[in-house]
């Protein structure tokens, strides 16, 4: 018996979708051993206790946030076939993507500034901990943003419509997961 093209798509659609959902519970037990290390390091005498994290981490969680709203605003205006709008967000949810990266970089210059280094004789373990999480964060939010380009270079050759849409929606997947995880290692850190 021969499957028609829509329900091959539609099984190559589910494949890739538990595929990265694989993917994404793998990279998410990872941090969930990072911190539950972090809970367990806390414990030393060296523990600094008093940290507090700076202003540039609650902005980048805010735009963090706001990028995943202008994605999925992009992905429903391509189920729309409203190109226009869904050119727009994307290209708001790439500028907050790399919004998000800077505030990223101004947040540990301003650890940096309040005389916490993340390594060598002036480290602590509780900043080394900060810079491993948020180092591995970023590299896979640099995943994040090839994906966007790669969804925001199929737009532009006109690979996604109301009936093709499995790329913005592993794309968006992917990325709404990165936010989640930001903020789940934001509160993490805020209130532990």
């Amino acid at each position: 018996m021969e499957m028609s093209i829509k329900e091959h798509n539609e099984r190559k659609g589910k494949s890739y979708k538990m595929l990265l959902w694989f993917g994404m519970v793998s990279m998410f037990m990872m941090f969930a051993g990072l911190t539950s290390a972090y809970v367990v390091s806390a414990s030393r005498p060296d523990w600094i206790n008093n940290f507090v994290l700076p202003t540039a981490f609650t902005i980048s969680t805010v735009v963090i946030v706001l990028s995943s709203i202008t994605f999925h605003l992009a992905k429903k205006a391509i189920k729309n076939d409203n190109r226009g709008l869904s050119t727009t967000m994307l290209m708001v949810t790439l500028a907050l993507g790399l919004t998000f990266v800077a505030t990223q970089f101004y947040g540990f210059s301003q650890v940096i500034a309040e005389g916490y280094y993340f390594t060598g004789a002036e480290s602590t373990v509780t900043t080394s901990f900060l810079y491993i999480v948020a180092v591995v964060h970023l590299a896979h939010l640099f995943a994040g943003l090839i994906v966007l380009l790669v969804v925001i270079y199929n737009h532009f050759k006109q690979k996604y419509n109301s009936s093709q849409t499995l790329g913005i929606e592993l794309g968006a997947m992917f990325w709404h997961f990165l936010d989640i995880l930001w903020v789940y290692l934001f509160l993490f850190f805020y209130f532990y």
